[in-house]
């Protein structure tokens, strides 16, 4: 099980963002929320700033400021995100020197922080499947695995917020279904965006489900499917708004 130590969900506002790289407006008056305690999933196509958002929201992007003043990126409980959010990256972004269970407790070595935990990060190797390879190096694993180590390493932090960019890319399908239940599991009552390009991974997990698209880019109203997640892959009500959601990107990327 991840630690427990987390305080009330809060929400986070993205609110009237721009973002230029050079001469390209990448993002002009762009508005998300993401709901306290509930995952928000956000497709769209490639390039069209979804990454961009995530670094955003980190503070690792910096937006240009607004005519009105105020910051871009807030959170409900009026205090700065720093520190308080887990970022996972597309790439794995593992020590090649560190073992697969070093690299699930580097934050919390690197921290100083949390004596005893290894046992924690032990647990969720486990829960990913790589008990086996805890003492095994980035560059003997498979992408799958590699990735694994890196969701471990995520839900290892503990944070309120959590972002994470395609997290289940790299794995099969099977394998994806039973990490989505994990995250859904141990991620309960966080705040969560999950960047996707999967619209049933999205529809699986996804309290609100967003559509980013143009240039500059803007996020759709937000599609909200019935019941707690993680939901069933052949549920009827999924595989329609699959249909209602694949019609949104194809009109995205027309």
């Amino acid at each position: 099980m991840v630690p427990s130590n987390v305080p009330p969900p809060l929400s986070v506002t993205v609110h009237a963002a721009r973002v230029t790289h050079g001469s390209e407006i990448l993002f002009d008056g762009l508005d998300i929320t993401l709901a306290a305690g509930r995952w928000t999933c956000l497709l769209g196509p490639s390039g069209v700033g979804k990454s961009t958002l995530l670094r955003l929201i980190l503070g690792l992007e910096t937006p240009e400021r607004r005519a009105g003043g105020g910051d871009t990126v807030t959170c409900s409980d009026e205090s700065p995100l720093t520190g308080r959010a887990a970022f996972m990256a597309q790439t794995d972004l593992l020590l090649p020197w560190l073992t697969a269970l070093a690299n699930v407790d580097l934050g919390r070595r690197l921290r100083g922080t949390g004596d005893g935990a290894m046992g924690e990060a032990r647990a969720l190797l486990e829960r990913v499947g790589l008990a086996a390879n805890a003492g095994d190096q980035p560059a003997t694993l498979s992408g799958g695995m590699r990735q694994r180590v890196a969701l471990a390493r995520t839900l290892m932090e503990d944070r309120p917020v959590v972002l994470m960019d395609e997290p289940f890319s790299a794995l099969d399908a099977i394998t994806r279904i039973k990490l989505q239940n994990l995250a859904a599991e141990l991620l309960r009552d966080r705040t969560v965006l999950l960047v996707t390009h999967d619209p049933l991974e999205a529809l699986r997990l996804g309290h609100r489900i967003h559509v980013m698209a143009g240039r500059p880019a803007l996020v759709d109203e937000a599609l909200e499917p019935a019941g707690p997640p993680p939901r069933d892959v052949d549920d009827p009500m999924l595989l329609e708004m699959q249909g209602d959601l694949l019609r949104r990107l194809a009109e995205a990327t027309s």
